[in-house]
């Protein structure tokens, strides 16, 4: 075996992850919850070649940037180190949404990369360990290994930090309707950002009140409590954009047109559409309601002006092989 194809899916974080304990094995500093979208993915393949004398890798059809290729080769050499292999390989991955924007590709990506890069070196991982891995890569990555809503247990250490499913896709029919602001990259990427919440007077709240909402967010999931879950997210999504805000590197990802998605799904809910926002890193806005409400909601987000496109997805399965051979 020596070319595999993989898909993962980006997860849209309900309690979010920002600020690390150890930023180069990627140990938060709170535990997070989130789901993952069934309707984006991230698809990978990657091919080892003995006569390659570096890694190859291809990101939407283009070479890989600078910057990307040093993440992404630094992240396939601790695999190689696991696997105890020396071989390169030629790397092809896609997104079939925009990428870098905010909506987690990273997170699809090095989970889509720590599938289809164990496998080819013939490391046998089962999902804690290949939560782990994923981890090494994107934290967030770390949630995109497990199926449906994940909750990313931090830990304190490599061996026990590591995701797992809390529920499985069908458990609940909500929907995720991206409302798109900025379909480009962004200036400041989560890898960049994550160092800076040490340096705000509000992360050590945010942190220390994180098990409360957990807990909420939880109890909300198992119970399908739509409300509940209303009141804890957008809580949690203003925390952390609050700790943004007041870092010391200052970062403010939203544009006018986020105000507005926000301000709408506000008003929404006033006149009893349920739906509730949340904002990872990034300008693009996930707006959450249950099944029956989805065509409505879209229509009320696409009339909003700013927005280019509103991607629309359920709760998605695991990472998982297309093909090895």
């Amino acid at each position: 075996m020596n070319t595999v194809t993989a898909i993962a899916h980006p997860n849209i974080a309900l309690i979010k992850y920002w600020g690390n304990l150890d930023d180069t094995l990627r140990i938060p500093s709170n535990g997070s919850i989130s789901m993952n979208l069934a309707a984006l993915e991230t698809r990978t393949t990657v091919q080892i070649d003995d006569s390659l004398s570096a890694d190859q890798v291809m990101l939407n059809s283009q070479p890989a940037n600078a910057r990307d290729y040093a993440r992404i080769t630094t992240f396939l050499d601790i695999i190689r180190a696991k696997a105890k292999a020396h071989s390169y390989l030629r790397m092809e991955s896609a997104n079939n949404f925009p990428t870098g924007s905010g909506i987690a590709s990273s997170a699809s990506g090095f989970a889509a990369l720590a599938l289809a890069g164990a496998t080819v070196y013939g490391l046998a991982l089962d999902e804690p360990a290949l939560s782990r891995l994923a981890r090494r890569g994107s934290g967030s990555a770390c949630r995109s290994i497990p199926a449906g809503f994940v909750e990313w247990r931090p830990g304190h250490a490599d061996e026990d930090s590591y995701a797992f499913s809390l529920a499985v896709p069908g458990h609940w029919d909500l929907v995720d309707l991206v409302a798109l602001v900025d379909e480009g990259q962004k200036k400041t990427g989560s890898t960049e950002g994550h160092p800076t919440a040490r340096s705000s007077p509000l992360q050590s709240a945010r942190v220390e009140d994180a098990e409360r909402r957990l807990a909420l967010c939880r109890h909300a999931i198992a119970r399908r409590d739509f409300e509940a879950l209303t009141r804890v997210a957008e809580q949690d999504c203003l925390m952390m954009h609050a700790v943004m805000l007041t870092s010391t590197t200052v970062l403010i990802y939203w544009q006018p047109a986020t105000l507005q998605v926000m301000q709408v799904v506000i008003q929404m809910r006033g006149e009893g559409l349920p739906a509730f926002f949340t904002i990872d890193a990034g300008a693009n806005v996930h707006v959450l309601t249950p099944h029956q409400h989805t065509a409505e909601v879209e229509d009320k987000l696409r009339s909003i002006p700013g927005i280019s496109d509103v991607l629309v997805s359920t709760a998605g399965g695991p990472a998982r092989l297309v093909s090895a051979h």
